[in-house]
């Protein structure tokens, strides 16, 4: 009777190759929603808020 020997190593590759396409494509995915790691163009912002003045009124009495 034939003993069978083989214990699954031979998915050990497939495994190895799925492993490295997961790898690349989390690669690629951070550089696609992270914006590729580059700088962004710097924006200047320049807020200029005038309020009128206002006058508290004046104190009944006195």
């Amino acid at each position: 009777m034939a003993e069978n020997t083989n214990s699954g190593g031979g998915n050990a590759g497939l495994a190895f190759i799925v492993g490295g396409l997961l790898v690349v494509v989390a690669i690629i995915a951070w550089f696609v929603f992270a914006g590729g790691g580059m700088t962004p163009e710097t924006k200047e912002v320049s807020v200029d808020v005038d309020l009128p003045e206002v006058a508290a009124p004046a104190v009944p009495g006195n």
